[in-house]
C-alpha cells in the first residue's frame, strides 16, 4: 500500500510540474524573432509595433516620451478587437 501511495504521490508530483512548466513556457514564449512586439530602428528613425501593424518614424520623439501616438493607436485596436468579440457573441 505505501508503494502505491508513493507511485500515486509521484505521479501527481510530475503531473503539477509539467502543468507549472506549459504555464511557464507559454508565458515567455521561445523568443523567437516571430514574436517580437516592437521594434525600434535607430538609424532610420523607426519604431515598428508588429502587434498592430504601426510603423512611425518619429524614434527621436517616442525616445523623448511622446507616446501619444502609440497609446492612441494601441487602445484603437484593442476597442476594435472588444467590439469584433461582442459582434461575434451577438
Amino acid at each position: 500500500m505505501q508503494i502505491l501511495r508513493a507511485r500515486l504521490f509521484d505521479m501527481q508530483r510530475m503531473k503539477a510540474a509539467d502543468e507549472r512548466s506549459e504555464a511557464r513556457r507559454l508565458q515567455v514564449g521561445t523568443g523567437d524573432r516571430s514574436e517580437r512586439i516592437r521594434t525600434y530602428n535607430f538609424p532610420q528613425g523607426r519604431l515598428t509595433d508588429h502587434r498592430i501593424n504601426l510603423t512611425l518614424y518619429k524614434l527621436d520623439r517616442v525616445i523623448e516620451g511622446d507616446l501619444d501616438e502609440v497609446i492612441d493607436a494601441l487602445i484603437s485596436d484593442h476597442q476594435a478587437k472588444l467590439l469584433a468579440e461582442t459582434g461575434a457573441d451577438g
